[in-house]
């Protein structure tokens, strides 16, 4: 990383300039497919439960997470009714436990190859027709801010999708802008090679806020892949603006491989997952290392952290083994299980209350039972 990119996006804990941050707190929602937007599902459900959902003041996601947050995103008005748990598993659950019983990434691939149009532009119809419809940006509310994140193929930088603004930070920025939450979170979750790029087309006059050096076209046709890239735990956005971080990490269990493949389509995956562990381990250091310095309060949670490590007494029952299952399911958009999504989902929500009871509130809600029977 240049000191640049490090002085402009994501400073060192021990560059960070505390009096800039705010009070609130920060949710931090990683990638990994259907996996994670269960999983997260999970989280959220937890923290409704929980009464911290409200007191969120910023929601920072990439890919698979984004999916989740999206959907919360544009339902944060309906979940203020008479019956919030209701409204909850109504305008969030419900949706979200629809979309993961479908495949859309084989599907879109295949008829990118087979029909006209780009694999990217089929994903993003599919999300209008599950999830989103015709919604904007503009339909997230004002509080707490969603920023839903890409990652530009042109400049190598993250590209932040907002109700105030989009913006590359060597751009600039766009006002009030009426791109689809389908297409940010399209952008979001386009996962390298095969549903990346989303290329989204934006006139220069857009483009009216905070200019960059690079302004103006070509940078105005943003090309874009999946934000867990740059930024594999939806941090960025979040750590340069509170003091309280919320990070839920479902990314995958990498294994050892005695013998891996040598073809060049699969030694570049087993490459690419090599260095998006590497990446979210170190910034999975930088983390504790800051809560426990002092300089962020907060909590962690993964898939792949062992649930027995966290001190919290909790009456749900976490077993190492069936973690680590859940921990191995594939990266993909394709169709689950109904078992096997109640299982993610009641993982998230277990590991949520897990981490927040050890680490941040120890007397925040102690959960009697799994949002479904069957545990994990």
């Amino acid at each position: 990383m240049s000191d640049q990119a490090q002085s402009d996006e994501f400073p060192l804990i021990s560059g960070t300039q505390e009096e800039k941050l705010e009070d609130g707190i920060a949710l931090c929602l990683s990638g990994g497919g259907y996996r994670a937007m269960l999983f997260h599902l999970g989280v959220l459900w937890y923290l409704h439960d929980a009464g911290y959902l409200r007191r969120l003041s910023r929601i920072s996601s990439v890919s698979g997470g984004s999916i989740t947050a999206g959907v919360l995103g544009t339902r944060w008005s309906e979940l203020g009714a008479d019956d919030p748990s209701t409204a909850f598993r109504q305008h969030v659950v419900s949706p979200l436990r629809r979309m993961a019983g479908t495949t859309i990434d084989a599907q879109s691939v295949l008829g990118g190859v087979l029909w006209f149009g780009t694999v990217s532009d089929r994903i993003v119809k599919r999300y209008r027709e599950l999830l989103f419809g015709d919604r904007t940006l503009q339909d997230l509310p004002d509080h707490p801010r969603f920023v839903i994140n890409a990652t530009s193929v042109q400049t190598g930088s993250l590209f932040r999708f907002s109700k105030p603004y989009v913006a590359d930070w060597q751009v600039g920025r766009y006002p009030n802008p009426r791109t689809s939450v389908a297409e940010a979170v399209a952008a979001s979750s386009a996962f390298p090679p095969v549903l990346s790029p989303v290329v989204l087309r934006f006139a220069a006059s857009d483009f009216s806020e905070d200019l960059k050096p690079l302004f103006g076209p070509p940078y105005t046709r943003a090309v874009l892949t999946d934000g867990g890239v740059y930024d594999n735990l939806g941090l960025e956005t979040a750590w340069k603006r509170c003091k309280t971080i919320l990070v839920s990490d479902a990314g995958g269990k990498m294994d050892p491989d005695e013998e891996p493949a040598v073809n060049w389509a699969s030694h570049s995956l087993r490459i690419n997952s090599l260095i998006d562990n590497q990446v979210r381990s170190l910034r999975k250091r930088q983390i504790v290392s800051a809560f426990k310095s002092g300089l962020r309060s907060g909590a962690y949670w993964g898939m792949r952290t062992d649930p027995d490590k966290y001190p919290a007494q909790s009456r749900l029952t976490l077993p190492r083994e069936k973690a680590g299952e859940l921990a191995g399911v594939a990266t993909r958009l394709k169709g689950l299980p109904d078992e096997l999504q109640e299982r993610l989902v009641n993982f998230g929500y277990g590991m949520a209350e897990r981490a927040i009871r050890s680490h941040f509130d120890q007397d925040a809600h102690a959960a009697e039972q799994f949002p479904y029977p069957r545990g994990i």
